[in-house]
């Protein structure tokens, strides 16, 4: 059975497309990303919540602020990727669900009315946002470097308020020599998918 999505679109989103380290400086620009959000946004969250912040670091300043929270082995990959995001889950997603779910804007007070289960709710819904921003820097022709290796706290602390909880940092750019380590094994579908 093949897929509506065009065989180049799905190498592009997926089959080609691997975890960058390194990039070259060819820069990322404003109107890059806006295309990419652009895209992304239309994808589903719980509620329509879309709890995902991002905060571009693009300042050497705001760089140099970020790199000693990073962990060892992703500093310099950070510290010379044309642009780094550090995307947050926004635990106050609420307050925006009268305007982005009108239909049902009870679901602010009902469901959302205490901290521990936004906190929650925006964990899982960010985190979903996170994945179709990864696919939405690769429709735009470029590679991602996501990492989880940073301290969180220290990243909180310097970029956010007690509000946005950091889930990742992405490194954005065009991919550069050596970018990528060899394509990792994958489970097969009969390794993955039960029917019952």
């Amino acid at each position: 059975m093949s897929l509506a999505l065009d065989p180049a679109a799905q190498d592009l989103l997926f089959r080609e497309a691997h975890t960058a380290n390194t990039f070259t400086d060819e820069p990322v620009t404003e109107g890059q990303v806006q295309a990419i959000y652009d895209l992304i946004k239309y994808a589903p969250t719980a509620f329509n919540q879309s709890p995902l912040r991002v905060v571009l670091v693009r300042s050497t300043e705001a760089r140099e602020r970020l790199v000693p929270h990073m962990a060892e082995g992703n500093r310099a990959k950070t510290a010379t990727a044309p642009l780094v995001a550090i995307l947050a889950a926004d635990n106050e997603f609420h307050e925006e669900l009268p305007a982005l779910f009108p239909h049902f804007p009870q679901a602010k007070d009902m469901f959302f009315s205490e901290r521990a289960a936004r906190e929650q709710a925006a964990a899982l819904n960010a985190s979903l946002q996170a994945g179709y921003f990864i696919l939405g820097i690769r429709a735009a022709g470029l590679a991602a470097g996501p990492m989880t290796g940073f301290d969180a706290a220290g990243v909180q602390k310097e970029f956010l308020d007690d509000d946005h909880t950091p889930l990742i940092i992405v490194n954005i750019g065009k991919p550069g020599e050596d970018a990528s380590f060899p394509r990792g094994p994958r489970l097969a579908y009969d390794e993955v998918v039960t029917a019952v």
